[in-house]
């Protein structure tokens, strides 16, 4: 496994920017497909970016698609989450996630989490 922390929430106002970041632990971190999900309050866990091993292939939610930029720093262990142009409806905490699936897109292909990062983006 793999442990996880996340760095790099906080408030912003609508239209600003924010990049979250995510440290891994381990020597295997290459060998990981990454994701990033949010949670809102009342609302299920979704997933939000996924990148693969080498960095080569990304996927992303419709919500977000062309606003954020998931990308890795392998030499660093870290993934990263480039969110620009937030919305109100962007506001979560937001997950660190690690998988040995091609994409990690759901919860079941998750093997590490990491603590969460609260993302708050005001109108």
């Amino acid at each position: 496994q793999v442990q996880l922390v996340e760095s790099g929430g906080g408030l912003v106002q609508a239209g600003g920017s924010l990049r979250l970041s995510c440290a891994a632990s381990g020597r295997t971190f290459s060998t990981y497909t990454m994701g990033w999900f949010r949670q809102a309050p009342g609302s299920e866990r979704e997933f939000v970016a996924t990148i693969t091993w080498s960095g080569g292939n990304t996927y992303y939610a419709d919500s977000v698609k062309g606003r954020f930029t998931i990308s890795r720093d392998n030499a660093k262990n870290t993934v990263y989450l480039q969110m620009n142009s937030l919305k109100p409806e962007d506001t979560a905490v937001y997950y660190c996630a690690a998988g040995t699936s091609t994409v990690v897109t759901g919860p079941r292909s998750v093997g590490s989490w990491g603590q969460g990062t609260q993302v708050t983006v005001s109108s």
